[in-house]
């Protein structure tokens, strides 16, 4: 038997998920990003020897992707099941879809295991909430001795954002550092600094903004 009357339920007004808000996004376009790496990230891990790398929120896969292609193992992360199907598809087109494991994760309740010799996470800032320093506290627990953690952030919102998040963590390389928690006498600063990039606003002009980067290693034992 069917209820013909209409609804007078009221609409949901719950709050997307990480993973929804996320899917949201990535199903506005075929493509979100550029498809390159990072540029701090090619700056940075060029000299390292190839081991087993973490990307944390990997989006569509271009950093794991350069990673992989020179010889890198790669797990890439993401929230976005849509993100990651890309991901896979533009590893299979590099040639490289044997040499990464997409995984899919909300970091807020799970996490990758694993020791790794490179764990990157660049621009884990998310308009959907996320507690970035317990993240990050997780993934300083992940890396092997001898490996580096790499961090890369914005410094502040693009000029063209109008309805910014104001409880979005864009703190100072300082910040990050102070809110890893890292032992003492366990690790070394490799670096620690804001540096200028230009990136295109939504109207293809180009903007200067201000990003920052901190890479610290955690010493070999003995």
């Amino acid at each position: 038997m069917t209820d013909d009357k209409p609804s007078t339920a009221e609409p949901s007004t719950a709050p997307l998920t990480p993973a929804q808000s996320w899917d949201a996004r990535y199903a506005e376009k075929e493509r979100i990003w550029s498809g390159n790496p990072n540029a701090p990230l090619v700056r940075e891990t060029s000299d390292l020897p190839p081991g087993r790398a973490l990307d944390l929120g990997c989006g569509e896969g271009a950093d794991a992707i350069w990673l992989a292609g020179r010889g890198w193992r790669v797990t890439g992360v993401d929230v976005s099941r849509i993100a990651l199907e890309r991901a896979a598809v533009h590893a299979r087109e590099a040639r490289v879809a044997d040499l990464v494991d997409w995984q899919w994760h909300d970091l807020d309740e799970t996490f990758p295991e694993g020791d790794f010799d490179l764990v990157s996470a660049h621009f884990l800032h998310s308009h959907a909430g996320l507690d970035r320093d317990r993240i990050l506290r997780a993934a300083v627990a992940t890396v092997a001795p001898g490996g580096v953690l790499l961090v890369v952030g914005h410094c502040g919102m693009p000029p063209w954002e109008t309805d910014p998040t104001p409880d979005m963590a864009l703190p100072t390389p300082d910040e990050v550092l102070a809110s890893l928690e890292l032992p003492d006498g366990e690790w070394e600063v490799l670096r620690s600094e804001e540096h200028e990039r230009v990136q295109n606003d939504p109207e293809g002009r180009p903007v200067t903004r201000v990003d920052n980067t901190l890479m610290v290693r955690r010493l070999p034992k003995g």
